[in-house]
């Protein structure tokens, strides 16, 4: 019993909130002009045969612009992947290959440790196809950057905005990058562009969620939301550096490669039981907060069909999933591919196709 104490913090513990925020503070609704974007994930591929274990890698934001839709395997080499990105002439010609260049790596295992080809060019782990994914992400959100905005714009990610799949400092460059480009954006043409991140889940909130109830965090008439500072990040993370961010780094700790964002607690909602949230936003910005905050609660108003939660994020998903017809012609091209590849009589696949492997999964349909 001793030993599960240390996992329910009691209120003693809950001392990141200031008595004079204690029940947060309040957030006033902006007009800025909210974006999402957001990639498929396994749990969109719905497939029910699938000996390759292709990937769908795509892309799309909340006005359905489709930046990426690439097929992959884990039995992809490497090295196909890597001349994806890039022209005969060396140029980049993939969102990915120009992040890669601004880097100044010229293949896959030199961005992330996690993609590593064997001695006959296939990935060791199938799990590479995640990180792959999740660099292409940073990718778009990299070159989403460089283009032009009509309006002060609010970028909402799919996620928090710290990441452990780049090799070395890279991370960090990549964050340098992109303050340098929402600043050019105000120099050029005097537009403030805005980043946050969204999780559906976080181990800070799930850690501290008792303790804020006792205390009454967040249990307001109006939406709200408090900072979480660093040091109480840590001890809800096992490894600590995914909550060290600059700030800490100064302070004489290791140095930040993994954290871009700073996290709040917020509550979207007007009454007193509606969900928080945990809120990443871009370090260079926090002093922004209640205009970046203001924005994405004018967005989550209107949220459905999750009530007060970003609606252009819900927006993104929806956009995002592959399903009915766009799912039957990927399953047909996989036929296709199973026929091309063992050379099967026509009418033994065509036979395979109609049969039933699970009759009673119908019921379920």
């Amino acid at each position: 019993m001793q030993g599960l104490g240390r996992e329910v913090p009691p209120r003693a513990q809950l001392r990141f909130v200031e008595h004079r925020i204690l029940d947060g503070r309040f957030i006033r609704a902006g007009v800025t002009t909210s974006i999402s974007l957001v990639g498929t994930d396994g749990g969109n591929n719905q497939l029910q045969f699938d000996p390759f274990l292709i990937q769908l890698v795509r892309v799309v934001d909340s006005s359905n612009n489709e930046y990426c839709l690439e097929a992959v395997s884990p039995t992809t080499p490497i090295q196909k992947l890597n001349e994806r990105q890039f022209a005969a002439d060396g140029s980049a010609r993939t969102a990915l290959g120009e992040m890669m260049a601004f880097l100044g790596v010229e293949s896959l295992p030199a961005l992330s440790h996690m993609i590593r080809p064997t001695d006959k060019g296939k990935p060791v782990s199938p799990s590479w196809v995640q990180v792959y994914r999740e660099l292409v992400e940073w990718a778009i959100l990299f070159a989403i950057l460089k283009k032009d905005f009509g309006t002060d714009t609010l970028i909402i990610c799919d996620g928090l905005l710290r990441s452990k799949v780049f090799a070395k400092d890279l991370f960090q460059r990549l964050l340098q990058g992109m303050k340098d480009r929402i600043e050019a954006q105000w120099s050029k043409s005097r537009r403030r562009v805005y980043l946050a991140g969204v999780a559906k889940h976080s181990k800070v909130l799930s850690r501290y969620r008792l303790a804020m109830a006792l205390e009454g965090v967040l249990q307001t008439d109006y939406p709200a939301y408090v900072e979480v500072p660093r040091e109480v990040e840590e001890q809800a993370y096992v490894w600590s550096e995914f909550a060290r961010g600059d700030d800490r780094a100064g302070e004489g700790g290791e140095i930040n490669k993994f954290v871009g964002g700073k996290m709040f607690l917020v509550k979207f909602g007007s009454h007193r039981r509606d969900p928080v949230w945990p809120v990443d936003i871009f370090v260079p910005q926090v002093g922004e907060s209640q205009i970046i905050l203001g924005s994405m609660l004018a967005d989550a108003i209107n949220g459905f069909p999750v009530p007060h939660y970003p609606h252009c994020l819900q927006k993104a998903h929806e956009n995002a999933a592959l399903v009915d017809f766009d799912f039957n012609i990927l399953q047909d091209f996989i036929y296709e591919g199973v026929r091309s590849s063992l050379g099967v009589d026509a009418g033994t696949l065509d036979a395979f196709q109609l049969q039933d492997a699970d009759p009673a999964q119908r019921r379920y349909e």
